[in-house]
């Protein structure tokens, strides 16, 4: 999809659009692979952009789809194309990695927003009203989709969004066990676990003793 300001000159969109049924991936290795292409599911604003050389990559990639396309059908043609359009995928994986890399900086300012939002979603008691943060309500705030937050972060730093969320619930969980008085339940419900089993189960997987444990060692 193009946008473009409407100065009263008609626009023309000139690109490739590459389509297929499912049916041509069922039973290739391609097939059994292709949720892990997360960004099939990044919004608009999250594209890839390419740069001169990368983009006759990508044209290659077309064309030898094109070119089996062209040619009549035989028993290599789904083999030769569906390889084609995994290494087009590959490309783009690869092209996504490299431009995680030349933003830093922004990346270095979503990550700096996403804990500050995680200081303010705890502090404020929104943990104990409605819960532990969900990757798509952090994705949300931050105006990313989830998969390419995800991601992002995968790059940056190594953790998944998710583990994240998680290792600053314990870090709270270890103030809060030193300092005060609350029970373990309270302590749990008040960082959003809707059952103190699963905050326990967590906290003992993470740190390697059980909140009661850890209290004692630091009391």
């Amino acid at each position: 999809m193009f946008g473009a300001e409407d100065d009263g000159m008609q626009f023309q969109p000139d690109g490739y659009l590459l389509m297929f049924h499912p049916d041509l991936l069922r039973n290739t290795p391609l097939g059994r692979i292709m949720r892990e292409y997360s960004f099939f599911s990044y919004e608009t604003n999250e594209a890839l952009h390419l740069s001169v050389e990368e983009r006759q990559i990508i044209m290659d990639c077309f064309h030898k789809i094109q070119y089996e396309l062209n040619h009549p059908i035989h028993r290599h043609s789904k083999n030769l194309i569906t390889d084609s359009i995994k290494t087009f995928l590959d490309y783009c994986t690869r092209f996504y990695d490299r431009q995680f890399i030349t933003r830093d900086n922004q990346n270095r300012d979503i990550l700096a927003r996403f804990e500050r939002l995680l200081d303010e979603y705890f502090h404020d008691g929104a943990a104990k009203r409605i819960g532990l943060p969900t990757v798509q309500y952090c994705a949300d705030k931050l105006c990313l989709s989830p998969n390419y937050f995800s991601d992002l972060l995968k790059k940056e730093t190594g953790s998944t969004a998710l583990h994240f969320i998680h290792d600053k619930s314990i870090e709270i969980a270890k103030t809060e066990l030193a300092s005060t008085d609350d029970t373990v339940n309270e302590i749990a419900y008040n960082l959003g676990f809707q059952y103190p089993q699963h905050f326990t189960r967590l906290f003992k997987k993470e740190v390697g003793y059980t909140p009661n444990e850890y209290r004692a060692q630091v009391s």
